[in-house]
C-alpha cells in the first residue's frame, strides 16, 4: 500500500501510522494507538526489571597490620555479602611508609581469600596508586540451591 493511503486510513480511524521496520524495503508500518503502545512497552520493561536480580558490588576495607579479631570480623561480614549473592571488592590502602611493604598487602589479600570458603577470585590483587584491590564473587556451583 502506498504511504499516502496508509496515512489517510490512519487519520480516518483516529490512530497513528508507526514504522515498525524502517530499514526494510519497502518500510513496514502499522496503524495503532501510539500512546497505548508506548504505555504497554513501559509496562513490559517495568515487569522485566522487577523480575531481574540485581548484583551489587560491596566493599571491604582492610589495613596492612590488621589484628586477628578484626580480620575475622571482616571475613564474617564478607561471607554474609557473598551468601546474599553480591560481588566483593577487598581494598587495602597503604599509608606513608607502608608503600615499601606492598608484599605484606598481597599476603593479607591471599589470607583473606583463603579464609572464605567457596569463593572465586575474579581479579587477583593489583596495586593501583596507594591501594591494592581484589575482586571476589560467590562460587556459582555452591549457590545452586537458591
Amino acid at each position: 500500500m502506498s504511504p499516502r493511503d496508509a496515512l489517510r486510513m490512519a487519520i480516518e480511524s483516529d490512530l497513528d501510522l508507526v514504522k515498525v521496520a524502517p530499514q526494510a524495503k519497502p518500510a513496514v508500518c502499522k496503524i495503532l494507538d501510539y500512546g497505548k503502545y508506548r504505555f504497554e512497552l513501559q509496562k513490559k520493561d517495568k515487569e522485566a526489571k522487577k523480575n531481574q536480580k540485581v548484583i551489587e558490588l560491596k566493599e571491604i576495607r582492610l589495613s596492612l597490620n590488621i589484628d586477628t579479631n578484626d580480620f575475622n570480623t571482616k571475613v564474617n561480614q564478607a561471607a554474609k555479602f557473598l551468601e546474599q549473592g553480591h560481588k566483593l571488592k577487598v581494598t587495602i590502602r597503604f599509608r606513608g611508609r607502608e608503600m615499601a611493604h606492598t608484599g605484606l598487602g598481597l599476603e593479607v589479600h591471599k589470607r583473606f581469600a583463603a579464609a572464605l570458603p567457596g569463593v572465586v577470585v575474579d581479579k587477583p590483587p593489583k596495586l593501583e596508586g596507594r591501594s591494592m584491590m581484589m575482586f571476589l564473587s560467590p562460587n556459582p556451583s555452591t549457590n545452586l540451591n537458591k
